[in-house]
Formats: structure tokens, C-alpha cells, sequence
């Protein structure tokens, strides 16, 4: 790929990382419950939030690692183990993320409904599930396909 379309990506993939961190961190103090609460409140006597944030770690992860194959293809080496590595972390972020959702939506199918209206965290939930899901099976396509090219790559070199 051309140097500035990598560096193009890795200022996209830097900025959706910020934007998701402020919206982790901004949404709590406008949500419907914390709007009157400290911040004491809204950050430390509510587990569920503990646990979104503690979801969002493999994202990060993953964000993360799509920077290093970016990286890799600046430099022309993505036919490398290390971008097979990174896709295989990405792959794992995105099946990691998926799971962790998919306790939260549960958590609020057993705790909350009935007490608050759920339809909108539970939209929220499994369309990240979805998108995580997705973007796992891609990286795992990307990571047979790369792999297989690293394979041929090192068979040819070896023969030369």
C-alpha cells in the first residue's frame, strides 16, 4: 500500500479509538439513572459499568493490533508472521468483545427488564455483537489467507 494511505488508516483507527473512549466515558453522566449523581456515584457503585469497561479492553486490544498490520503493510512487510499474529489477536479481540456483550445483554435481560425499558441497550448490544462477530470471521479469512502466502513466501525463499 502507499505510505499515505496507511498513515491515512492509522489516523482513522487512532480517532475511533478516542471517540469510543469519550463516549465510554461521557455517556455514564448523561445517562437517564446518573444525571443527578456524583461522580463517585456514577463511577464507582455500579458494577455493570466495571464490566462494559472491562468488555472494551479486548476492542482496544484489537484497535491496537489493526495499527501494527497497517504498520506492517507501510512497510511492506505484511506477508510477515507478525501481521499473521496481529490477525490472529484481532480475530480473538473480536470473538472476546462478542462474548463479553453477549453477558451484558444477558445481565440486562435478567437484572433490569421488566424494571426499565431495555429496548435500547439491548439494540446497542447485539449490534456490537454482530459487528465483533463479523469482524472476527474477517480477520480469521485474512489470517488462513495471509498465512498461506507466508507459506509459499518462505518455500520460495528457501528454494532460491
Amino acid at each position: 500500500m502507499k505510505r499515505v494511505s496507511t498513515i491515512f488508516l492509522q489516523v482513522v483507527i487512532a480517532l475511533l479509538g478516542l471517540g469510543v473512549l469519550a463516549a465510554l466515558l461521557w455517556e455514564p453522566q448523561v445517562e437517564g439513572r446518573n444525571v443527578n449523581a456524583t461522580q463517585f456515584e456514577i463511577y464507582f457503585k455500579d458494577p455493570f459499568l466495571a464490566y462494559i469497561y472491562l468488555a472494551f479492553v479486548p476492542f482496544f486490544v484489537g484497535l491496537y493490533q489493526v495499527f501494527k498490520v497497517l504498520g506492517y503493510a507501510r512497510r511492506d512487510e505484511i506477508f510477515s508472521q507478525g501481521s499473521v499474529r496481529a490477525l490472529r489477536i484481532i480475530k480473538y479481540c473480536g470473538f472476546a468483545t462478542a462474548i463479553f456483550i453477549i453477558g451484558a445483554v444477558a445481565y440486562i435481560f435478567i437484572f433490569i427488564r421488566g424494571t426499565d425499558d431495555i429496548a435500547g441497550g439491548v439494540a446497542m448490544g447485539l449490534f456490537i455483537i454482530f459487528v465483533s462477530t463479523v469482524i472476527a470471521m474477517a480477520a480469521a479469512v485474512f489470517e488462513r489467507i495471509l498465512q498461506n502466502a507466508v507459506e509459499i513466501k518462505s518455500e520460495n525463499d528457501l528454494t532460491i
